[in-house]
């Protein structure tokens, strides 16, 4: 396998299946053809081979809408050398070259926007200028990780929808810190650590947000980088993450590969039972979504057993979200998937029963299983009730398109009871919060 000096584009190139660069350039072309709507554009294999040499120069706006469409992302994230300033990608085509004070002022507004103080100016955030002058050092790396720590609880409360553009950003600062920074070695490997950990998580926001393909480009792009360096545990969190996601894909095999892939990563590693007992559980998911009722109980019962050993000390951050009322839900929406509507509805009204407040997002979605479990036992009294509960927590404030859709399908479901007056009034309600 050739080793080119842009190593982002090729690691991007790579997770998409290209392997050769006339693949990656046809690729590209492909891309770019749809984005202009022009059928004569065309990237050659000689401009894509300059662009995998050590800090390519930036690319024609043709070029760099045809990498924005192929990969999902501009030209900033894949070893591309911005012209006079900070490449910023807005989306939907847009692109603005932003100084990096006005970057981070753009940043910073986007915090208040959205509630998020601890993104606003601090001794890192407001260093003064140019990125080539920055030394990183302790307090620096200090707060980046703090700041995707307190990501990924708000996650935990408000769902993915408010914190993907956010996460996405802080990233872009991360990775412009890598490349222009003034650091020793150890403060280097502890940024592509907040890097990958921020990576993968930007992927679940995605998922949580309904965004599917940015999701799976961003594990793909956490993957490699946890290839590139050796770092197991983000080899197991990411495709922990692409197990669950594979799931609602409609990949189940997909997510028991994972899960097993996961797992063999987990293996080489000082991991703990309670990464053992999310692996097991991720595994038992797949195998429910395939109707494989013996081997998901199998694995259900392997992460009750893993789960019952209790915390330690050594668990990952990430893997705080798996207390019992989370176990309890995934275990009901593996009974849901096997058709056990009975049996999932009791485990689903005990996990909402046992959820705390940090947790509001998976209760959300517990609510909302619970509510379509009992939709399909025909219990719309249950239905309604849960739903309604559900749309309180909207209310509140959680954002999680992922819940939102689950709760169309109640929806959709209710309208089937017409002469039930509160099921009826419920779809009324669902309308105004899920439209």
């Amino acid at each position: 396998m050739r080793t080119p000096g842009n190593e982002k584009l090729f690691a991007a190139t790579v997770a998409k299946g290209w392997f050769s660069q006339e693949a990656a350039a046809d690729g590209i072309s492909e891309a770019g053809r749809a984005a202009l709507r022009d059928p004569e554009f065309t990237i050659g294999v000689r401009t894509y081979r300059r662009w995998e040499s050590d800090k390519p120069a930036w690319p024609r706006p043709p070029h760099a809408t045809a990498l924005r469409e192929a990969f999902g992302r501009g030209p900033e994230h894949l070893g591309f050398q911005a012209p006079g300033g900070i490449e910023f990608d807005v989306g939907s085509g847009v692109v603005q070259i932003i100084d990096p004070v006005n970057r981070r002022q753009a940043l910073t507004a986007g915090a208040a926007v959205l509630g998020l103080p601890w993104l606003a100016p601090t001794s890192a955030s407001a260093a003064p200028a140019r990125a080539l002058d920055t030394r990183v050092g302790r307090d620096e790396i200090d707060e980046l990780q703090a700041t995707a720590t307190d990501l990924d609880a708000l996650d935990q409360q408000f769902g993915g929808d408010r914190l993907w553009r956010v996460a996405r950003s802080h990233l872009l600062r991360i990775h412009q810190l890598i490349d222009h920074g003034t650091y020793t070695e150890d403060v280097g490997q502890e940024l592509h650590v907040i890097a990958g950990q921020l990576t993968t998580s930007l992927g679940w926001y995605s998922y949580d947000a309904g965004r599917a393909v940015e999701a799976r480009m961003y594990f793909s792009e956490a993957l490699n980088a946890a290839m590139l360096t050796g770092d197991e545990a983000l080899a197991t969190r990411t495709l922990s993450n692409m197990a669950r996601q594979a799931v609602d894909l409609g990949k189940p095999r997909e997510a028991v590969r994972f899960a097993k892939i996961a797992q063999s990563h987990a293996d080489t590693w000082d991991s703990t039972p309670r990464v053992a007992a999310l692996l097991a559980i991720r595994k038992a998911q797949g195998y429910a979504r395939l109707g494989d009722e013996m081997n998901c109980k199998a694995a259900i019962r392997q992460a009750w057993k893993s789960f019952d050993r209790g915390t330690d000390e050594k668990d990952p951050q990430w893997t705080s979200f798996l207390n019992e009322a989370e176990l309890v839900c995934l275990e009901g929406m593996c009974r849901l998937d096997l058709g056990q509507n009975k049996l999932a509805i009791r485990l689903l009204d005990r996990s909402s029963a046992l959820q705390d407040l940090e947790h509001s997002r998976n209760r959300g979605m517990c609510l909302a299983k619970l509510s379509y479990a009992a939709l399909q036992d025909r219990d719309v009294d249950r239905t309604v009730a849960s739903a309604r509960e559900s749309v309180q927590l909207i209310k509140g404030g959680m954002t999680s398109t992922r819940n939102l859709h689950q709760l169309v399908l109640v929806r959709d479901g209710l309208s089937h009871f017409p002469r039930h007056l509160e099921a009826q009034d419920t779809v009324e309600l669902l309308n105004q919060h899920i439209a």
